[in-house]
């Protein structure tokens, strides 16, 4: 991002990030063009990198976390505000047309990982000439973040890595940023409280005794045991948990077998387990072993591994307010939704437990409701109307905490 071009006025942080527009796109498109996966992400970050260095008055790290990006504007003041975006790319072929599709084979940014970049590069940029031309009263931290999707070998995302190495030590507010192609460009959708479930994933196995498919008596035939399971998984949330409470368990794969007249001895299932509490997190982990015990009573054994993923995503209630504060005061005619997301998870979650945090969702839907490209598809896409949107709510909402912030007089 090299533009000179000034806007009218430093203040008016909507008409500057408009005039960053072509350019927000134009890098979107490169990043979009060679997606990579979690903990991958070499070019990306090194492209990332160039363009920070490009930016006037930023301290620049790379090797964050692996693959990380961090910079650092006017350092060593307070309030210290956290602004973080997401780098990697999912393991899903694209299916668009467009001209910049991707260029690996099986890989795709299919959950706007690019825009939500380039929206943060644009932040730096515009922070960092309002930071020269009046000094800014606390620090701004630009944190590009690798391996949101998948954790590594030792079961940590980038987010967990980048608060082991003391990313966010010191950082007194955390805003993260997502797009959303099931709203219109126009609009935002943000809440105070859990906006994104905990996300839980479990591996099992229903053991049996195979045999000849026309001697069934002469066998303990695990697809049969598999439907009293299913049953039992899928009423933990019906009868175990609160009605109340946004919960979900839902199983992915189911394998088993290996010819059509064999009764196999053995089937593999996998699947998560969501929530919004707790509470309810705790209820489901411990009910979904006890569906699986109902393969002991059927003659069968199991075997069961939970491994436990991101947190409920909790937005802090002061930070929310910042970010529905800056909306309102650049977008007063958008659309605003106080609303959670859903029960997709995020691990943003780990940073909101560590620090007063929040993420919003900007709109990136297309005007034709006809036209459906949602998160994780191989034909998602969005409205790139929303790039300056985005930047524009990174820098308004960083200019606000580092205005006034003081948690402890504000929850006095």
């Amino acid at each position: 991002m090299t533009t000179d071009a000034a806007p009218a006025s430093l203040h008016d942080v909507a008409a500057q990030a408009h005039l960053m527009a072509d350019e927000l796109v134009e890098f979107r498109r490169d990043l979009h063009r060679e997606p990579e996966l979690s903990f991958h992400e070499f070019k990306t970050s090194a492209k990332v990198a160039k363009a920070l260095r490009e930016i006037p008055g930023l301290k620049v790290k790379t090797g964050v976390a692996g693959t990380g990006v961090v910079a650092t504007l006017n350092p060593g003041h307070r309030p210290v505000v956290a602004l973080r975006a997401d780098m990697d790319a999912l393991p899903i072929q694209e299916i668009n047309e467009h001209d910049f599709v991707s260029q690996d084979d099986g890989v795709m940014h299919a959950c706007g990982h690019d825009a939500h970049t380039s929206m943060l590069l644009g932040a730096a940029r515009l922070l960092a000439r309002i930071h020269e031309a009046s000094p800014l009263k606390g620090t701004v931290k630009f944190v590009f973040q690798p391996a949101e999707e998948i954790a590594g070998p030792d079961g940590r995302t980038g987010a967990q890595i980048m608060i082991d190495e003391g990313v966010y030590k010191g950082v007194d507010a955390a805003v993260a940023i997502h797009v959303n192609p099931r709203i219109p460009a126009d609009s935002l959708l943000t809440v105070k409280g859990p906006i994104m479930a905990s996300v839980d994933y479990f591996d099992a196995t229903i053991r049996g005794t195979g045999g000849h498919g026309g001697s069934p008596h002469n066998t303990v035939d695990p697809t049969w045991i598999l439907g009293p399971v299913m049953q039992s998984l899928h009423g933990v949330v019906a009868r175990r948990t609160p009605p109340l409470d946004a919960c979900a368990i839902s199983v992915g794969t189911i394998n088993a077998g290996t010819m059509n007249s064999i009764i196999p001895d053995s089937v593999h299932i996998t699947g998560t387990l969501r929530s919004f509490s707790a509470e309810s997190r705790d209820l489901m982990i411990y009910h979904l072993e006890k569906a699986f015990e109902v393969a002991k009573t059927l003659g069968g054994d199991f075997d069961l591994t939970l491994t436990r993923g991101e947190p409920v995503t909790e937005n802090h209630p002061l930070v929310t307010e910042r970010i529905i504060g800056a909306y309102q005061k650049l977008f007063p005619y958008f659309e605003l939704k106080e609303q959670p997301f859903g029960l997709e998870g995020e691990d943003f979650g780990h940073v909101t437990q560590e620090v007063p945090g929040a993420i919003f969702f900007v709109g990136s839907g297309y005007e034709n409701p006809g036209i459906t490209c949602d998160l994780h598809t191989p034909n998602f896409g969005i409205n790139e109307r929303c790039l300056p949107v985005g930047t524009a709510m990174f820098t308004e909402v960083a200019l606000s905490i580092l205005e006034d912030w003081d948690l402890e007089e504000e929850t006095s």
